[in-house]
């Protein structure tokens, strides 16, 4: 009977020791989003690689960064890295058009290859379920953020895990997302 009570009160005082959410704490590969597609695409697939996650627009000033993020892609995508672009109509309404117009704009003036997915909210109330993980240290455990504009840049490690934020205006061929990439 001592040692059930023993064990009991240990219990309960781990219970209160380990935070909440570390319990049950998501992982980026915990997400199903939907590719530009419509078809869906489980964040899971991705184990094992290192994702560059980027909010992309097609009337914004940063649009040129969709060259880059191809090159990137190009240059290191495969087995350990990929690129996933998310549209986003938050800023200005930057990106208007429809996925397949998306799709469309994407091939033709960019040549991209690497996954594009829906188009979906970033910010505010009818924020996508992965962009409120991205963004809010409470349930990715690393960092809040806010997206602050088209192409933004999240860094994901290997096991789905946030490593970093990147913000907009920082190319993608900053020394930052390289020495990331490279694992320097």
């Amino acid at each position: 009977m001592k040692n059930i009570i023993t064990f009991s009160a240990i219990w309960i005082a781990l219970l209160f020791l380990v935070p909440a959410n570390a319990q049950s704490q998501k992982s980026f590969h915990d997400f199903t989003v939907t590719d530009i597609n419509g078809k869906a695409f489980p964040l899971s697939l991705l184990k094992g690689k290192k994702v560059l996650v980027v909010n992309t627009a097609s009337k914004c000033g940063l649009t040129p960064q969709y060259a880059d993020l191809e090159k990137l892609y190009k240059e290191f995508g495969g087995d350990g890295f990929t690129i996933i672009g998310f549209p986003a109509n938050n800023f200005m309404g930057q990106e208007p058009g429809t996925d397949e117009e998306i799709k469309t704009f994407c091939m033709v003036n960019y040549g991209v290859s690497f996954p594009m997915m829906s188009k979906i909210s970033v910010k505010g109330k009818d924020m996508a379920p992965l962009y409120q993980w991205l963004t809010t240290k409470d349930l990715n455990g690393v960092m809040d953020s806010n997206v602050s504009w088209n192409f933004q840049k999240y860094l994901i490690d290997e096991n789905g895990r946030l490593v970093d934020m990147v913000p907009p205006k920082e190319k993608p061929y900053s020394e930052k997302i390289l020495s990331w990439v490279k694992g320097n």
